[in-house]
């Protein structure tokens, strides 16, 4: 087991001038897991392959347990890779396709088969050892792929999107069995998906990354509640966090009808911008009485039972601007109404309205 660093890393493809990966500075602890999460093109798959040894690093360093693996060849990174799409050989068996690095490192037919049948106990794969991938199921090639990572017995599991291939009820029972797994067997893993849920739901920290450029990293319950900026807000969250432009005068908020008055220290750390990002997640709007709020016309409403999301607009500034509310799911509004909304007071978000940076209220 071992810790990751990575220092300054850098990654820029040739015929390109930006970096696909930009002064990456992240600490992945011991027998952590730590999930790398963005929309596509951010960085994430580019940067997981430089700590895999599949991406040269043209910057900067990256250290597995202390040691820089910078230079050093994948296969003596001492690390798994689990893929996207299994990698799995089709004309070898479950069994066969779990022991093959072992057999490519040398070890004895014992030792194999004893390492690939305790693999297959905790996956729960022994009654399919004998079969070939084409005979399993989407979730079961992908429980094989991850048993062939768990006999290699690595310092380090990579993970690239291993769920994107599966149905959604079948991506929800296998995230929990991953995340399980890797918590009884104690392996440092760095996992790379796009679906914040997944996120926020298997990591004990999470790192969003944008154009190349880590935003922030954070346990999911502090990256919820705290979000450094206008994007990790955004991203994080479904539904989304509402947020829309409000003007600032002194220390109030012109939130539609209503006026909300911010903490002095807020007010001045907003500095001379007028116009502020207000961020308010949909369980934290409430609707009030006409002229207290923002007026909201509920154009979509999606009933999940106990709970609804309405979806509406409202006019700001001219504009039509997207607003989410969750609702009791017993008493929804009807489409086309017009509803007024207000957000919680003490779960109220502010950014800079020129930088996006998290004002701290």
């Amino acid at each position: 087991m071992a810790a990751v660093t990575y220092d300054h890393a850098y990654r820029v493809y040739p015929g390109s001038t930006k970096p696909a990966v930009e002064d990456l500075n992240l600490e992945v602890a011991d027998g952590e897991f730590l999930v790398l999460v963005g929309p596509s093109g951010c960085g994430k798959s580019t940067s997981l392959r430089m700590l895999a040894g599949l991406e040269d690093i043209d910057k900067g360093s990256i250290l597995i347990g202390g040691r820089d693996v910078t230079r050093v060849p994948p296969k003596d990174r001492d690390i798994a890779m689990v893929f996207q799409n299994y990698a799995l050989y089709p004309h070898m068996t479950v069994g066969d396709n779990m022991g093959f690095a072992l057999k490519i490192a040398g070890e004895s037919k014992a030792t194999i088969a004893a390492r690939v049948a305790e693999a297959a106990k905790i996956l729960d794969l022994t009654e399919y050892l004998d079969r070939k991938p084409k005979a399993l199921s989407g979730g079961q090639r992908q429980r094989v792929a991850m048993g062939r990572a768990i006999v290699r017995q690595p310092q380090v599991f990579c993970m690239d999107e291993p769920l994107s291939n599966l149905d959604a009820k079948l991506r929800v029972s296998t995230r929990t069995q991953i995340a399980s797994l890797q918590r009884r067997l104690g392996v440092t893993t760095v996992y790379v998906t796009h679906d914040q849920v997944e996120a926020m739901t298997m990591g004990d920290r999470v790192a969003v990354l944008k154009d190349g450029i880590l935003q922030q990293v954070d346990t999911p319950r502090a990256m919820y509640d705290k979000p450094a900026n206008v994007f990790v807000a955004g991203f994080i969250g479904s539904p989304a966090m509402n947020l829309l432009p409000v003007e600032m005068e002194g220390d109030v908020l012109h939130f539609g009808a209503a006026e909300i008055r911010v903490p002095r220290q807020a007010a001045d750390a907003a500095g001379g911008t007028r116009t502020v990002t207000v961020g308010a997640r949909p369980e934290d709007m409430k609707i009030v009485d006409a002229g207290q709020g923002l007026a909201t016309e509920v154009e979509v409403v999606e009933e999940l039972g106990a709970d609804a999301f309405i979806y509406g607009s409202t006019d700001m500034g001219g504009e039509r601007r997207a607003v989410i509310a969750r609702v009791d799911g017993r008493n929804v509004p009807e489409k086309g109404a017009i509803l007024h909304l207000a957000p919680s007071d003490a779960r109220l978000h502010l950014f800079a309205g020129d930088t996006g940076e998290r004002i701290e209220i």
